[in-house]
């Protein structure tokens, strides 16, 4: 599910960059097809996730948020 995501979300940046001229289309379609890419942007939400997650907790703790 996460890579069908991912793909999605490639192919809509890849499209906004290709309208802006900043890739051609061919830059595009490789961008946000190519199963490397998505495989580190899958690990790097991961991450982020995990950080943001582990951020709260630590701020609920310090503010007193939780019991």
């Amino acid at each position: 599910m996460a890579a069908v995501t991912v793909r999605i979300v490639l192919r809509y940046f890849a499209g906004i960059l290709v309208a802006r001229g900043l890739l051609s289309a061919d830059d595009g379609s490789a961008f946000s097809t190519d199963p490397d890419l998505q495989m580190v942007i899958e690990t790097g939400a991961g991450v982020v996730v995990g950080v943001v997650a582990e951020g709260w907790y630590w701020l609920a703790h310090r503010f007193g948020w939780a019991k």
